[in-house]
């Protein structure tokens, strides 16, 4: 069995007589645990004794812990779901109640989480029904999310109290990710701390701080729940994508082909990227010819590959037999409906067929934010300003992170230059320009802002920039290509194009 000594003169601790390497706030942490194993320690407590008068988020006691479990060992510091910590080095196991290795569930394919009990660190436990109340609203939206795999509370509620680590409770839920947070209240003001981490490593993925009111919480649990919704969404994507990379490529299946080509048809910042994503979702289809996400997939890919010029608008349109297929079969994956739905409106040219697709995604999951961007741009496209600033602002506050935000952002510009408020269009743009450069909408509508305002040699340059992109670029091409309505946003395009010496056909 281990044996743990710490030194309090030196401040050090030594592990079977091997000193452990530790930082001042791992060794304030770890000393308070050691000095008290027979019983659980609050989160509340070890925040209050090692960060005394200091006003921290609960993510910098996660990682101390963390790095605790790394030198320790995972089974060193246990967690107990919705209260805090206990010291078990050393400890017998807990028999209780544990389910054996084999009768584990297995781990579904598609992302899976359970939402654990919040630890209560409002000082009263007369707010544990509005701490469970907000847990309650966060499995639920995430529930509606239907590419994710979410444990009921009826579940996950029975952990609060007993000293469990969250690979445990991973294999006992048959879950990858577990979603885990607190509750303080200072008057009427609350601060909410949620973190998302892989069971088995116990590595955080995502964590954020929500604030509001008491005298509003039902307002306020609404706000955290569509938040962390849509903030784990793209997060979870994005992990997944990396879990996929990591396996040997002769034993991928068609859900981990669709999760490595992801990121690069999200974001094609090559044509190499595009190309081996394409080349991945046709592994996936020869796989399952039935799989609806994997052709939502390399529609958004077709979409992508003409928003960035990497292809001609006509080969752009070769995924729209496609695109109606998954319509066709009336599917109710929210993501696939909003990819699909977008490429029709954006390369189709049928913005009343993609926006009932896009609407239909949205009333499925309102808390994503692709389907809010994507829903933002279509609303631009039917010359709806107002509604797509609003579903595009949308998009940017659930998930100020997104890896796409620059398409968010460009989205408003597109939609402010609609309205004639060319100054701040032209600011929206330049902020979009440094976030996703090789979005070439952008570079369109610098030159048409550019010219509006008079800015002629800025206007040229954007030009400049968009003819090395685009060198068959011609005001015909524009007409033919660009879905928009909007005649003000179409003649300033225009203008600027053929101030720019493009040719007419």
């Amino acid at each position: 069995m281990p044996v743990l000594h710490i030194d309090d003169t030196t401040r050090t601790a030594r592990l079977d007589g091997t000193e452990v390497a530790l930082g001042a706030r791992a060794f304030d942490v770890l000393h308070h645990l050691h000095r008290n194993p027979d019983r659980v320690i609050t989160k509340e407590e070890l925040l209050d004794t090692v960060w005394a008068g200091t006003l921290v988020e609960e993510s910098n006691l996660t990682v101390q812990i963390a790095g605790l479990r790394k030198v320790l060992g995972r089974d060193a510091i246990k967690t107990v779901p919705g209260v805090g910590y206990k010291f078990t080095l050393g400890a017998a196991a807990d028999p209780v109640e544990r389910t054996s290795q084999k009768d584990a569930p297995p781990v579904p394919a598609i992302p899976s989480l359970a939402v654990l009990p919040f630890a209560n660190l409002t000082g009263s436990d007369e707010n544990a029904y509005m701490v469970d109340g907000i847990v309650n609203e966060i499995t639920s939206a995430l529930a509606r999310v239907s590419s994710f795999f979410v444990i009921s509370t009826t579940s996950t509620f029975t952990y609060r109290g007993k000293a469990v680590d969250l690979a445990e409770i991973g294999r006992e839920l048959g879950v990858r990710y577990i979603l885990e947070g607190s509750i303080q209240k200072a008057g009427d003001r609350l601060r909410i701390f949620t973190q998302l981490v892989e069971a088995r490593t116990g590595r955080m993925i995502w964590h954020d701080r929500f604030d509001g009111s008491s005298d509003d919480i039902f307002n306020l649990q609404d706000t955290v729940a569509e938040s962390v919704a849509a903030a784990i969404e793209p997060k979870l994507i994005w992990a997944e994508a990396a879990r996929a990379q990591a396996k040997p490529t002769d034993n991928l299946k068609a859900y981990d082909l669709c999760m490595k080509a992801a990121p690069l048809v999200y974001r094609q910042n090559s044509l190499a990227n595009l190309e081996d994503g394409l080349e991945l979702l046709r592994q996936a289809l020869e796989l399952d010819a039935n799989y609806t996400y994997a052709k939502a997939l390399i529609c958004y890919a077709h979409t992508g590959a003409f928003a960035a010029r990497w292809w001609p608008f006509e080969q752009a349109r070769a995924a729209l037999p496609l695109a109606h297929e998954v319509l066709d079969s009336n599917p109710d994956d929210p993501l696939a409906l909003c990819y699909v739905g977008h490429y029709i409106a954006y390369i189709g040219h049928d913005t009343k067929t993609g926006l009932t697709a896009l609407k239909r995604a949205h009333s499925l999951n309102p808390n994503s934010a692709n389907i809010e961007m994507l829903l933002g741009w279509v609303y631009n496209y039917i010359d709806q300003s107002d509604l797509a600033i609003e579903h595009l602002r949308r998009a940017i506050r659930i998930s100020p992170l997104h890896p796409q935000i620059g398409i968010m952002t460009s989205g408003i510009g597109n939609a402010l230059f609609q309205k004639g408020e060319i100054p701040e269009a032209s600011r929206y743009y330049e902020q979009a320009l440094t976030e996703y450069p090789e979005f070439a909408t952008i570079q369109l509508g610098l030159m048409g802002c550019y010219w509006r305002l008079g800015e002629l040699e800025k206007s040229a340059k954007m030009a400049e920039w968009f003819r090395q992109k685009v060198p068959d670029m011609s005001v015909s091409t524009f007409r033919r290509t660009r879905p928009q309505s909007s005649e003000s946003y179409r003649e300033a395009v225009i203008g600027a194009l053929r101030a720019n010496g493009f040719p007419e056909d």
